[in-house]
């Protein structure tokens, strides 16, 4: 095996995710990126503006819970989405089809770990109706953003 080569498990892991490092080569547009950033914002935080106005319609013992305020979840979701937003140009650098299953691997990987918090929160007490409530804003936020990203801002 000579100097670089890789054998094995991290050669079909690259194989499987396409990385073979375009760097630059493929990268979306910039006025695409900033429009698909911007409509994975609005979009996630209005998505969330949903689900936070329907958990007491459908779960009345949830009316008032304070991460039900607007201040308290477009905060994270902000920075949560700016994040994966960031990522995508990122991604765009090491796999030509960085789309799938990269970015998507990389989505579901990061709205599964980000129910940790929510199941932590509902460990030490918190209603189970409003904690399932956040952990479906996570989804949305991943079911707005991964798209808006993609479609908007694809790699050339």
């Amino acid at each position: 095996m000579s100097v670089g080569e890789t054998s094995g498990l991290p050669r079909a892991v690259m194989r499987y995710f396409v990385i073979d490092w375009p760097l630059g080569r493929r990268q979306p547009s910039w006025w695409r990126f900033l429009i698909a950033l911007v409509v994975a914002v609005v979009g996630s935080v209005a998505a969330c503006a949903i689900l936070a106005g329907l958990g007491p319609i459908i779960f009345p013992s949830t009316a008032g819970y304070p991460h039900f305020q607007f201040a308290d979840y477009t905060k994270l979701t902000v920075v949560g989405v700016v994040i994966a937003c960031i990522a995508w140009p990122i991604l765009t650098l090491v796999s030509s089809r960085a789309a799938r299953p990269l970015f998507l691997t990389a989505t579901i990987i990061v709205t599964v770990v980000s129910f940790a918090p929510d199941a932590w929160i509902m460990l030490k007490g918190q209603s189970a109706p409003a904690v399932l409530v956040l952990a479906l804003m996570h989804i949305a936020v991943a079911l707005v953003t991964y798209p808006a990203l993609v479609t908007i801002a694809p790699q050339k």
